[in-house]
């Protein structure tokens, strides 16, 4: 049997990323999103909860790790977040085998990574899917969310690739600048030349 395609699917923040990752998900493309799994095991009664109380004490509660604080015990600190990587990639990396053998009979399955490219995750798939948009489409969309700022939004940019430099490393593209529509028959487009190749 031929294992599924590995499509990594990354993009800036406000790129529209997440929609795509849907949009796959519609189309019967299994969709492995590292971040939710993450929340998941760091939720109430999540099998990370202990490890990460151990480690951080003060920072988990009945609903499970408080992210705020414990990101204000890592942030800034290399040291304490290399400790949390160490609870947390190991965890990521068995979900991500268990969803690989899950779906081992399928054409094709799609990982949804943020910082793809920053952490060095693209090695570990066949081909990568750059989500973009122009930057005003993208400043317009983050800069409505609640609590963003435009400080906030500058220190985010600040600690990912750019995206001119993630597209023009990316084997290939979708662009969310345009109507939900059409972003739509690009995803499936995507999968039908990939399916059929």
């Amino acid at each position: 049997m031929t294992p599924p395609l590995k499509f990594g699917l990354t993009g800036s923040i406000g790129m529209g990323k997440s929609t795509v990752a849907d949009m796959f998900r519609a189309e019967g493309v299994p969709v492995f999103d590292a971040d939710a799994e993450v929340r998941r095991m760091q939720g109430a009664d999540g099998e990370l909860v202990s490890a990460i109380e151990a480690a951080f004490p003060g920072t988990t509660g009945p609903q499970g790790v408080m992210r705020e604080v414990l990101g204000a015990q890592v942030f800034g600190r290399p040291e304490a977040l290399a400790t949390l990587e160490a609870i947390v990639h190991p965890a990521v990396g068995h979900r991500r085998s268990e969803f690989m053998v899950a779906n081992a009979d399928v054409p094709l399955v799609v990982f949804d990574i943020p910082l793809l490219f920053e952490k060095g995750g693209h090695d570990g798939v066949d081909a990568v899917v750059v989500v973009s948009a122009p930057a005003e489409v993208q400043r317009e969309r983050v800069l409505a969310r609640p609590g963003m700022t435009p400080e906030k939004f500058a220190q985010i940019l600040a600690l990912q690739m750019p995206d001119a430099e993630k597209r023009a490393r990316a084997d290939h593209l979708i662009d969310t600048g345009t109507s939900l529509a059409e972003t739509e028959a690009a995803v499936r487009r995507l999968i039908n030349k990939l399916v059929d190749c």
